[in-house]
């Protein structure tokens, strides 16, 4: 462990202050964002560590052996890609350890924040439209309906690039497109090409869907972290009234009603093989989208494949609001299982997806949507919603502490293993 001394505090600070950022931006839990900069700042020979994190803002204080060091500032501002995600957890790794330089550190962390995704422009559309056909498959629209789902979401992969690179249009965008992809269907709809509005309206919106959000919120307030996962669930549900006020505001452009956005033409195609071959073709399109680090395919598609089928086959006999919890069940130890014993991503690479799969946020949305048509409707929906949140959010609980239960009993230290200290 390096002496205090040895280490500009000043720069230590700055360094454990933006690598939380980027923590929370990886949407990780506040409580292990706070754990990482403790055990940080004692790698590097700080005395009483005292971290406080929440989504908006980030707290450090410590004693560099002559006087105390404090800093303070808001949270992120950006949230990151897949690939991203991976490389500021090798980082925290190394910081953890104390075996990089804080000024190389925030070198290393600036560059990851600034680079540009794996497969450009013209890849991060396409996975778009890839992963919205996937989900579409998932939701088992007729099979010619899928062209319009993948033009769906190429334009709003589209609009996402533009978002970003234009920070005044990151609130307004999820209404934006919501409001162009409900008149879109529904503008369809009404020159008779007999769509389905329901499977169409919300994959192309997935990645809007704050699911991770309000999953996330609820395992903070189990831990006892009522102001971080109030606030998230606080703001997930905002997200939810903006997505749904989009929709109706799209389809009231067309001149249909609030209550068309439930509206189905027709039965979905019972087809048994379509929604497992939708999950493939939703992997595809989140690795691309997301710009998912190298080797890591065949383990997002496995945890994937895994919580989904967990969730089809306790479906039948708990229900669709009670299948979550056995989809995370599995999918968050399987992550960590990954990350530690195989040497893959970190598992918030590997899980992020599963969330978007699962798609909490959908029944969530369309609860907010029903709302506005039919009022004890949409709080029966909005109810069942609540449900099938907080059984993913307890699926992930149960998970994280199976494995770790786990880890304790075989005396396995992640940290210890990759500096090859037991092979």
């Amino acid at each position: 462990m390096p002496e205090a001394g040895a280490t500009d505090p000043r720069a230590l600070l700055e360094f454990m202050f933006q690598l939380g950022q980027a923590y929370v931006a990886c949407g990780e839990q506040t409580a292990q964002v706070e754990l990482t900069l403790r055990r940080m700042a004692t790698a590097y020979g700080m005395r009483r560590p005292r971290i406080v994190t929440f989504p908006t803002a980030v707290f450090i204080t410590f004693h560099d052996g002559k006087e105390e060091r404090l800093t303070l500032g808001e949270g992120p501002a950006q949230t990151l890609r897949l690939d991203q995600i991976a490389d500021v957890h090798a980082l925290g790794d190394l910081a953890q350890r104390g075996e990089i330089d804080p000024p190389e550190g925030l070198k290393q962390l600036n560059g990851i924040l600034r680079r540009g995704a794996r497969f450009g422009v013209v890849g991060t559309v396409a996975g778009h439209a890839i992963l919205t056909v996937g989900l579409a498959m998932v939701l088992r629209p007729a099979p010619t309906r899928l062209a319009f789902a993948a033009l769906l979401g190429a334009i709003v992969g589209v609009l996402k690039l533009v978002g970003r690179e234009r920070t005044v249009l990151v609130v307004p965008l999820p209404v934006v497109a919501a409001a162009l992809v409900s008149s879109l269907v529904f503008l369809a709809v009404k020159q008779g090409l007999g769509l389905e509005p329901l499977p169409l309206l919300v994959p192309p919106l997935v990645t809007f869907l704050p699911g991770a959000m309000l999953t996330l919120g609820m395992v903070e307030l189990a831990y006892g972290d009522m102001v971080s996962g109030s606030s998230r669930l606080m703001t997930g549900f905002v997200h939810l009234v903006l997505l749904a006020f989009g929709l109706a505001a799209g389809a009231a452009l067309v001149g249909f009603s609030p209550d068309k956005l439930v509206a189905s033409v027709g039965p979905a195609p019972d087809v048994a093989w379509i929604p497992w071959v939708g999950v493939v073709v939703f992997g595809i399109g989140m690795y691309l989208h997301l710009s998912a680090p190298r080797r890591s395919f065949l383990w997002i598609l496995a945890v994937l494949l895994l919580a989904f089928a967990a969730q089809q086959l306790t479906a039948g006999p708990f229900g669709n609001e009670i299948s979550g919890f056995f989809g995370t069940l599995v999918a968050t130890p399987l992550a960590y299982l990954i990350r530690l014993r195989f040497g893959g991503p970190p598992a918030a690479v590997t899980f992020l997806p599963s969330f978007w799969l699962l798609v909490p946020g959908s029944l969530s949305l369309l609860s907010v949507t029903r709302m506005m048509s039919d009022r004890v409707a949409g709080v029966e929906g909005m109810v069942t919603a609540i449900f099938a949140i907080a059984s993913i959010a307890l699926g992930t609980l149960v998970g994280a502490s199976l494995y770790r239960w786990r880890m304790q009993i075989g005396r396995f230290d992640p940290l210890r293993r990759r500096r090859g200290g037991d092979g």
